[in-house]
């Protein structure tokens, strides 16, 4: 089926609005989810058609799968209504459904210790308790190809860089700034060792177009091209903002006030190490960026911090 038209959601977000932005200048028919009038008009005004309502307005919803061709769904990851939504609208069609999920799926509970186990796409996930959803949701997605719907599940790491559409800031990092910037310290959660997979959103979006364009239907996919732990990661902003390399831990608990139990324990003190060998030899993807340091210190977060 050749697709043309495709409709996303989360396109007012980091993810979203950067795969729209690809996907536009590659000549494709957007059309986006939106809540509010105003993003709508931002949206028009990029060359994306808004449909407004939120992806808890299934009737909104079945509606959009139906005018599109490949629907991309980077709304929620966690969200399992707007997820049987889709497929149920899709369900015979043969069009395309790309998830997007969240790598602290394969974290462990390391409270910043060092983990180097590395996932692999074959390599089977044994998700802690509060991952268990996720895993469920991206199984039950892929179990859909059986269904005439060509699903993908794509599973980004951490994101850096700057965005390509109306929103240009990631989450992880500038939440480390913040708190950085209010400690006059790069922070980092206990001894800071648990290393994270990392990936650009610029070559983020480019696999996104990828996997439209050419990845087989039930394709899971992880996204990432580097690692690094949370200390350097603190370094780093830490440099940026000025305070000359120096760092200081917080504990657990802290990070759990600060942030919450989920952001705290499996954003920023787990290891997510995954492996994108796949997604390079399946799809020919060539990600251009390979090192979220680098990108604080001197990419678009250095110009940003560097002004205030």
């Amino acid at each position: 089926m050749s697709i043309n038209k495709v409709f996303i959601t989360g396109a007012t977000g980091y993810i979203g609005g950067s795969v729209a932005a690809v996907l536009l200048k590659k000549g494709y028919a957007v059309s986006a989810l939106v809540r509010k009038q105003a993003d709508a008009e931002k949206l028009q005004t990029i060359g994306i058609t808004p449909v407004l309502g939120s992806i808890h307005d299934m009737p909104v919803l079945r509606k959009a799968a139906a005018d599109a061709d490949a629907v991309i769904h980077t709304a929620d990851s966690d969200d399992t209504y707007s997820v049987i939504t889709f497929l149920e609208a899709l369900k015979g069609t043969g069009k395309t459904f790309i998830f997007t999920s969240g790598s602290s799926l394969v974290g462990d509970n390391a409270k910043g210790e060092q983990g180097d186990f590395v996932y692999s796409e074959d390599i089977p996930v044994q998700p802690k308790l509060e991952k268990q959803h996720r895993v469920a949701i991206n199984d039950y997605i892929l179990a859909a190809a059986k269904d005439n719907i060509r699903t993908i599940v794509l599973v980004p790491t951490m994101i850096y860089g700057t965005g390509l559409g109306i929103k240009p800031h990631s989450i992880q990092v500038p939440m480390l700034i913040e708190i950085s910037k209010e400690k006059q310290a790069g922070v980092y959660i206990e001894k800071g060792e648990n290393k994270w997979s990392n990936v650009h959103i610029a070559d983020l979006a480019d696999l996104y177009v990828l996997a439209l364009e050419n990845a087989p239907s039930g394709s899971y996919f992880y996204t990432e091209n580097g690692n690094a732990s949370l200390k350097d990661i603190a370094v780093s902003i830490s440099k940026v903002l000025g305070f000359e390399g120096k760092t200081e831990s917080i504990t657990l608990d802290s990070a759990i006030s600060l942030w919450g139990p989920d952001a705290a324990a499996y954003g920023f003190a787990s290891n997510s190490l995954v492996s994108s060998a796949k997604a390079k030899k399946l799809l020919g993807w060539q990600p251009k960026s390979d090192s979220i340091l680098d990108d604080i210190e001197t990419g678009s977060y250095h110009a940003i911090h560097r002004k205030e």
